[in-house]
């Protein structure tokens, strides 16, 4: 993997949500859980370069988010859309799922939070803001069909400390 300055980082910041999918990891190499996220955002925030991603409380990631300071984001090669299926699918309150998706945790660089050998793409985040998404505050009412469940996510702010990709 090779570090990739901040400033040199290219993305297609839409293409990137709307068309690869990530697994978000919160832990440690003792104790994590990881899950596939679609929904995020990458941008500047109080000066802070950052990675916004949104967990479901109902989902085990969140009591990780919760408990740990870091959290990483991989992006994956195609061939792995079934491992990130896997991760997506299942709990980690279950079952295995990441024997399951047959991924490879690693340490990261600088994040206490895991990442995975096969990545293509790791960017490793701190936590700087949280806050539970307000139904009340949708401007357009289509977005409560995403919620039959009212189980509204919260949004996490992560300022970006290291990104590293495959050479």
């Amino acid at each position: 993997m090779k570090t990739i300055d901040i400033n040199e980082f290219v993305a297609k910041p839409v293409d990137i949500w709307m068309n690869g999918w990530f697994a978000l990891c919160a832990g440690n190499m003792k104790e994590f859980n990881a899950m596939t996220v679609a929904w995020g955002s990458i941008g500047n925030m109080w000066s802070k370069p950052f990675m916004q991603v949104v967990v479901r409380p109902s989902r085990y990631t969140f009591e990780f988010m919760n408990r740990f300071d870091t959290f990483t984001i991989c992006a994956f090669p195609e061939k792995y859309r079934e491992a990130l299926q896997t991760l997506g699918t299942k709990s980690g309150r279950d079952c295995d799922k990441i024997t399951l998706s047959g991924l490879t945790v690693k340490e990261s660089e600088l994040v206490e939070a895991p990442c995975f050998e096969e990545a293509r793409l790791v960017i490793e985040c701190r936590k700087m803001y949280w806050q539970d998404m307000n139904p009340d505050n949708f401007l357009n009412e289509e977005f409560h069909s995403c919620y039959p469940g009212s189980d509204y996510h919260r949004i996490y702010y992560g300022e970006i400390l290291n990104i590293s990709e495959k050479e």
